[in-house]
């Protein structure tokens, strides 16, 4: 799981930045592993430091049938030799043929086993990791997205690598990991902002409580600009696809990604168009991973 650290900083020059005197940057954590890009290999690779400590050699974890957090685990049993598990919300996909994304899954050696919307909300339960253990066998638990304090812990290192490079450190959030690691490791002065990808208006409360289970506080200058969602997870419109092409095209980039990345740069697009960001200042994007392609 050798990564490419630091990950590269690519400054873009984009006129709906430039016009505002606006500097957008690019931390491109898709090209830290290629199985396990961006912040995935930041947040898998130290729990599986912490699996390996303890001789487990099954990983159990959640996820949509998108999830990108899914994909990253089953690529990285099949790397290390280790059995993985994923817990898939939805049990009415389990009669259905596989989508590309959890066809991956599969193919990298993840056992499937697809729970209701209702058991599926029990995923932080210890009694229900008891009963999954019970039908699985001894594992290891990993949460949803990964997003716990050994994987709050290796995001610190994305917000060093960024300390004196920007003002403004902006990453799209699904359980709020990686923001919550990035922003502590930002120096006094710098901001973090997240991008919610999911809508409810639960996100700041897990950030603020990952950081404080992390680090007993919270840590960092952070905020979150919640009206970019698109709807849902994993919900993009015809105006959210062709602003992706649009970018991917402009900057010579690889096929944005559209649950996270394509909505997170919409979103500063918007911001700064609304003249959130000064004149004069550095605005980062963290490029979290790439669109997903069956043949990758």
């Amino acid at each position: 799981l050798a990564p490419r650290l630091p990950s590269p900083l690519q400054e873009v020059d984009d006129e709906r930045f430039s016009g505002r005197g606006v500097r957008l940057l690019l931390k491109r954590d898709d090209l830290i592993h290629p199985a396990l890009a961006g912040n995935k290999w930041r947040k898998l690779a130290p729990n599986l430091r912490s699996v390996a400590e303890t001789g487990h050699r099954r990983l159990l974890t959640f996820g949509g049938a998108y999830s990108n957090h899914l994909r990253a685990t089953a690529a990285a049993g099949r790397l290390l030799g280790l059995r993985t598990v994923g817990v898939v919300r939805g049990d009415e996909l389990a009669g259905r043929p596989l989508n590309p994304s959890l066809t991956r899954c599969a193919e990298d050696g993840m056992l499937l086993h697809f729970v209701s919307r209702a058991a599926y909300r029990r995923r932080a339960d210890p009694d229900f990791h008891e009963e999954l253990r019970a039908r699985f066998g001894a594992c290891a638990v990993i949460p949803e997205g990964g997003s716990n304090t050994a994987a709050v812990r290796g995001c610190v290192l994305l917000g060093e690598e960024l300390r004196g490079r920007t003002d403004v450190a902006a990453v799209a959030c699904g359980t709020g990991g990686t923001l919550a690691g990035m922003a502590a490791g930002l120096s006094p002065g710098q901001r973090g902002l997240g991008v919610p990808v999911l809508k409810g208006g639960f996100l700041a409360g897990e950030v603020a409580r990952l950081q404080r289970e992390t680090f007993g506080g919270r840590r960092g200058h952070w905020w979150l600009e919640e009206s970019f969602h698109g709807g849902g997870y994993a919900k993009a419109s015809p105006q959210l696809s062709g602003f992706a092409a649009d970018f991917a095209e402009r900057h010579g980039l690889p096929a944005l990604d559209e649950i996270y990345v394509a909505k997170l740069l919409f979103a500063l697009t918007r911001l700064a168009a609304e003249g959130v960001f000064p004149p004069g200042s550095t605005v980062t994007a963290v490029v979290t991973g790439q669109a997903f392609s069956a043949d990758q």
